[in-house]
């Protein structure tokens, strides 16, 4: 018999969530989020996985408890019957990737007397994305209260396990990881990644690889820019134009392309596995030439504009006056709805410079009325705020320090909306690192690895509740990217960072300890072949 077939003698799945919650903070002890809790109140981490992304919320290491991974371990799970298909996935996965790189079998079955057990019998108080993370000799246990927790314990455990697990071949062993014992809770509830798909367009498999990757970092958000000057990229089939026309090209003139509702559906469901809701956004009033040269009916003269290929903003408005543009973005924003399940829909409304202002104000809360008619909560960028805005509305800010931009944050926040914080100058990620970056653009200034890392959610914007802020976002725009290896190039290093903030308690931030566990991913991102930006002022290992 096997040495894992055996009973072994462990805690109880309920004395190691006891145990480990007297490790933890007060607020995760009690079942409070960790954004509720006072930086006074919570206890210092003790460092002992360097490499860990986000910074767990409590860790402690355990002397002498290194746990091995050999071929005869098995991973367990332990779940209701009616999360136990989504457990299994999980574990499936895992398995399906320790497969690839260890040679072993680890075939996965319903027992808790396994190597790694994955369990969702956790206490309520772990929150949808909180879990326990214990390794000690005996065994790993990783322990939530729902799937989507259980899978934010595992993307730390593939974090404590060697880089070359990460591997598509097999690797040589051992496969160890140290004892140590976590409690863990995000900060806040929205941690997000935007993907430009309109000024050039990624395919299905591209979109997938992002998810992948971002999914590591427990990012919970995927945003999709789906249609912009220049290029339409979800399918409506009221108005069919808007992808075989509209979205025919992209930036620069090449070939670009679309999603068809398969396509989509694909990705929906792939970001759903990952546990990313998709947010999709349809910019509007502005940013709209690929929709106004597709359907003349939708401009003031009833002319259609060319297709446009460049990288200008400020250009383009639907005709705000006429009636056929709320039929029109009725029509999208229920066809958009029915492929989205989640309950948020981007509707834009920044820049919107060639819509006379008075329009502009009279026309946001018809386009809103239209997202609500679809039982979707309304997302927009800062400008929304100027606005009435709906109940639970969300507003997106992407300012860079300056005055306007905050008091929008805060007419927002006044009107009780929730603020997403996405500073172009710290947060967007295709800001060039230096000058000689060869993609990106620079004018929200550049944006080196520790500006991107440098800045605390809850003292970016003056005056700001702290109760209005929902979380982050690390937009990625696509006017100089044209395929996914760039995108990585600009994602990485600088969104792992944007995901701790999003994540990682107040009290636990920091450059000089940062940057020492971001080094630690290189290796990481070398099994995974992806394209880093090795920034000089990290010592990569």
């Amino acid at each position: 018999m096997s040495r894992h077939a055996r009973p072994r003698r462990r805690p109880s799945f309920v004395s190691i969530v006891t145990a480990l919650a007297l490790a933890a903070p007060a607020g995760i002890a009690a079942g409070a989020t960790a954004a509720a809790v006072s930086p006074g109140q919570q206890t210092a981490v003790t460092s002992s996985a360097p490499g860990l992304i986000p910074k767990p919320s409590s860790q402690r290491a355990l002397a002498g408890q290194t746990f091995t991974l050999d071929r005869w371990s098995h991973v367990g799970v332990q779940t209701s019957v009616k999360e136990a298909k989504a457990a299994r996935k999980i574990a499936g996965k895992l398995a399906g990737q320790l497969r690839r790189s260890t040679g072993y079998p680890l075939p996965v079955v319903g027992s808790r007397h396994a190597a790694i057990t994955l369990s969702t019998n956790g206490p309520a108080s772990l929150g949808a994305e909180g879990y326990t993370l214990r390794s000690d000799r005996s065994g790993i246990d990783v322990i939530a209260a729902t799937p989507e927790g259980l899978y934010r314990g595992v993307t730390t455990l593939r974090q404590l396990l060697p880089a070359k697990a990460e591997a598509a071949t097999r690797q040589a062993g051992p496969w160890q990881v140290q004892g140590v014992a976590i409690a863990d809770q995000p900060r806040y509830e929205y941690r997000g990644a935007m993907l430009d798909v309109s000024r050039h367009f990624f395919s299905v498999a591209e979109v997938k690889r992002y998810i992948e990757l971002v999914s590591l970092y427990k990012l919970n958000k995927l945003h999709l820019h789906l249609s912009d000057d220049q290029g339409w990229r979800i399918q409506v089939d009221s108005w069919p134009r808007l992808t075989t026309y509209g979205g025919s090209l992209e930036v620069g003139g090449t070939p670009g392309g679309s999603y068809s509702k398969a396509d989509y559906a694909e990705i929906v469901r792939y970001a759903a596995e990952h546990y990313l809701t998709v947010i999709p956004e349809i910019d509007t009033p502005g940013h709209t030439n690929a929709a106004l040269a597709s359907y003349a009916q939708l401009n003031c003269n009833g002319v259609a504009p060319p297709l446009y290929t460049g990288t200008a903003v400020g250009f383009s408005s639907l005709c705000t006056t006429k009636q056929i543009t709320y039929d029109f973005l009725g029509d999208v924003f229920r066809e958009v709805a029915q492929q989205n399940p989640g309950p948020i829909l981007h509707l834009g409304g920044d820049e919107a410079h060639s819509t006379p202002h008075q329009e502009y104000l009279d026309f946001l809360p018809k386009a809103s009325a239209l997202v609500t008619a679809q039982n979707k909560s309304v997302m927009g960028w800062q400008e929304i705020a100027e606005t009435p805005l709906p109940a639970g509305s969300i507003a997106q800010y992407w300012g860079t320090d300056d005055a306007r931009s905050q008091e929008l944050a805060r007419k927002a926040a006044a009107q009780n909306a929730k603020v997403v914080l996405s500073p172009a100058n710290r947060a967007y990620l295709d800001m060039k690192y230096n000058a000689s970056t060869p993609y990106g653009l620079d004018w929200a200034g550049l944006v080196p690895v520790e500006k991107s890392y440098s800045w605390n959610p809850s003292t970016l914007i003056p005056n700001l509740p702290a109760n209005s802020i929902a979380g982050v976002e690390a937009p990625l725009w696509s006017e100089t990217l044209d395929d996914i290896d760039k995108v990585e190039f600009m994602a990485f290093p600088r969104l792992p960072g944007i995901a701790e903030l999003g994540w990682s308690k107040e009290a636990d931030l920091g450059w000089d300890t940062y940057k020492d566990r971001l080094a630690a991913q290189g290796s990481r991102w070398d099994a995974l072949s992806v394209n880093f930006y090795r920034a000089p002022e990290i010592a990569w290992r």
